[in-house]
């Protein structure tokens, strides 16, 4: 085993102290049972064994909208560990007498304030950002659009962040903008696939009664990714659009083509990077219904719900979808976790892994991709062996 880089410290926004106290939580536990078990020359390092690594800290929202953040202890040599969640709009504050949530801007400035203060004190500065600041605006559409997403990655590397962690991106090859910089981009596949078959009794992994379909050509690669660890067939909607026009910056989509097996009696995987309205997820949904599919789930990292709930809630009352799964990586509310149609992937146990494995100057190629411990699931489960989660 490695010496650890440093000692192990967690800090959290205000809006995801609760994930980021689990997952301390379990790295705790994790820790302790590695020094039960094993010889561990490092266990007396300081540090190293905890039983809280959140470290004390405060962020204050003043009348006018700005803030700041304080430390209320030392991070002085410390591998720091900052876990944010850019999508959180489960606080608000008041601007001049006027309620105001907190959005993604807010968010990240946030972000770039802890950054700051821990700046040239912490031995290492690592992000772990779930959901990635605004990693759909990885490309310039035209001369006259602003590069998002570059911007912010440059501006965490020139702030020596050492390592960026963001699950699932919209498009891997954002990385490219800063080749420098430590990047991992974990995928929620194997917890995803873990909890459906926990789950959902009825589905069965076989090539003669279930599918795979991507909802647009866009998400084919994390279909195909699917499909072949599950060795299913895989479809796909093309969406033919009208490019000599624009409707609300948006060429129009003028009709669906499907490209794939006949999908009667079959039950279908969609699956997707995020649900941001909903619309796609549901609008393929009710095609593959309409062309005889047997039970429709809904898979995808980022749950956002952007248009509420009603629109799923009557979607699962007509029989449309059969389930939604979306992990807890960002923040899902109170209403969302009560719907009978949802199913909330934990993620705490992976991120915990992450961590100690960072720390420990571990690879992470085999715990990012995770392709062989899912191989190794889905053939225990093939042979009706006990499933075991994986931590």
């Amino acid at each position: 085993m490695n010496e650890p880089y440093g000692p192990i410290g967690i800090i959290a926004h205000t809006a995801n102290e609760d994930f980021a106290r689990m997952v301390s939580d379990v790295l705790c536990e994790k820790r302790r049972k590695r020094v039960e078990e094993h010889s561990n020359p490092y266990v007396s390092n300081p540090g190293y064994l905890r039983s809280d690594y959140l470290m004390d800290s405060r962020l204050t929202r003043f009348q006018t909208g700005e803030g700041k953040f304080e430390l209320l202890e030392s991070v002085r040599g410390h591998d720091i560990y900052i876990i944010t969640d850019v999508l959180s709009h489960n606080i608000e504050y008041d601007i001049n007498g006027e309620r105001h949530i907190i959005s993604p801007d807010d968010h990240y400035r946030d972000l770039l304030r802890i950054i700051s203060c821990i700046s040239g004190k912490a031995k290492r500065i690592n992000v772990i950002m779930p959901f990635g600041y605004e990693g759909r605006r990885e490309m310039k559409d035209s001369n006259r659009e602003s590069w998002d997403c570059g911007e912010v990655l440059h501006q965490l590397y020139d702030l020596n962040v050492a390592h960026l962690i963001i699950f699932d991106p919209h498009d891997e090859r954002i990385a490219n903008a800063v080749p420098l910089m430590g990047i991992d981009f974990p995928k929620s596949a194997y917890k995803i696939i873990y909890t459906l078959l926990r789950t959902c009794d009825s589905i069965k992994i076989d090539k003669e009664r279930t599918m795979v379909v991507s909802p647009d050509e866009s998400g084919v690669k994390r279909a195909i990714f699917y499909s072949s660890m599950l060795n299913l067939p895989l479809g796909i909607f093309y969406r033919q659009r009208d490019y000599t026009t624009k409707v609300n910056g948006l060429h129009p989509i003028i009709d669906y083509k499907f490209l794939g097996e006949n999908v009667e009696g079959k039950d279908i995987l969609i699956i997707d990077d995020m649900i941001n309205s909903g619309s796609t997820m549901l609008s393929t949904s009710e095609k593959l219904k309409a062309k005889g599919a047997r039970d429709i789930y809904c898979l995808a990292p980022f749950g956002l719900f952007t248009d509420g709930l009603d629109v799923f809630d009557k979607a699962y009352e007509d029989g449309i979808i059969k389930a939604v799964f979306c992990t807890n990586l960002i923040y899902r509310s109170e209403e969302l976790l009560k719907r009978e149609w949802y199913r909330d992937v934990n993620m705490i146990p992976y991120v915990a892994k992450i961590i100690d494995s960072l720390n420990l100057d571990e690879s992470l190629f085999d715990l990012v991709h995770s392709t062989d411990k899912l191989s190794e699931f889905l053939g225990q489960v093939r042979i009706g062996e006990v499933m075991e989660e994986f931590d």
